[in-house]
Order: C-alpha cells, then structure tokens, then sequence
C-alpha cells in the first residue's frame, strides 16, 4: 500500500474531508496519549491533551500552517502542551501551599477571625451567587490559572469578554466577601 504525502492529508483535512481526518486520529490517537502519559503520569489527563490537539486541529484545519510532517506537529504539539500543564499545575499548587500558609499564619496569629473552614464556604457560596458564564470564567482564571486570552479561545468568545466578566466577578466577589477582605485580598486580585 503507497504512502499518501502529508501534504495530500492536509490538503484533505484542510477541505473538510471527516474521512481522513478519523483515519489520522485512529492512527496516531493512542501513540500520542502513552507519549503525553509519560509526562503527566494520567492517563486521562493524557487523553483529554491529545484529544484538545485534535479538536483544535480540525477547528483550525482552514488555517493552520504545518511546515514539518504531520506526526512530528502532533507530537510537537502533545510535548507543549504536556509542558504548559504541568507548569500550569505546579504554578496552581505553589499558590495553593502560599496560601494555605498565609491563611494558617493569619488563623493562628488572630483566633478571632472566623476559622479556615468558614472562608471556604463562604467563598464557595460568593462563587456561587456568579452568574453562570462569569463563574466559569472566574474559576478558569484563578483556579486553573489559565490566561485571558487561553480562556477567551477555549470558550470562543473575544478577550474583552474575557476581561468584563472577571471584572464583573470580582466585583460581585468584592461585595459578598467584603467583610473579609483583608484575608481574601491575597486570592481576589491575582490579575493577569
């Protein structure tokens, strides 16, 4: 059987053609997700990265420009954005340990305030009252430390969007949360 060119897959993704495009996802899907296991030690976190590059490869099909083969793009691809996770996760669990501390120090040092347990579920209840949108977009900026623009491209909507709807958040936040203020101050303004 004769090797169809990586320009002619292309060329045919690129048009459209569901056929290829499956034929493509069957053969590199499981390769792609042991190679993204051995970065990130889960298998489904592996499967969701290879499976967000294929989406995005057929979403930008009309688009994108690949320069090297098609297998070398998805692994380059699959390496990036394994590396981009995994600093997004130690980013999100140093800020996690940062404010664990501080709010232990705080919590020892004035027992008046209302303990850890109380912030949390008030906080969980302020993230609560958020409109649907504006919550969703909120957790994906602080929580999952993503970027305006990360967000704005996994949710397809413009970076204005993106920044209205934080600044909306925390607003509301500000305001449900203002009796508190000084402590949640650390984990409110975060800003990009």
């Amino acid at each position: 059987m004769t090797q169809i060119p990586d320009s002619d897959i292309l060329l045919a993704i690129r048009k459209g053609n569901e056929r290829v495009y499956e034929t493509i996802f069957r053969k590199h899907y499981q390769a792609l997700c042991n190679y993204a296991c051995g970065f990130l030690k889960d298998m489904d976190d592996a499967e969701e990265v290879v499976q967000s590059i294929f989406i995005k490869l057929w979403e930008q099909r009309e688009v994108i420009e690949i320069s090297v083969s098609l297998k070398s793009y998805l692994y380059r691809a699959v390496h990036n954005t394994c590396l981009n996770r995994l600093k997004h996760l130690k980013v999100q669990e140093t800020y996690r340990q940062y404010l664990g501390d501080y709010l232990e120090k705080t919590f020892d040092s004035a027992t008046d305030i209302m303990d850890k347990n109380e912030l949390e579920c008030r906080i969980s209840e302020a993230l609560e009252k958020l409109p649907e949108q504006c919550r969703l977009i909120f957790k994906m900026s602080r929580f999952e430390e993503l970027k305006y623009q990360e967000i704005a491209d996994k949710l397809g909507l413009s970076i204005k969007t993106i920044e209205n709807q934080i600044g909306k958040a925390l607003r509301i936040m500000r305001t449900e949360l203002s009796e508190y203020l000084p402590i949640v101050l650390l984990f409110m303004l975060n800003l990009r």
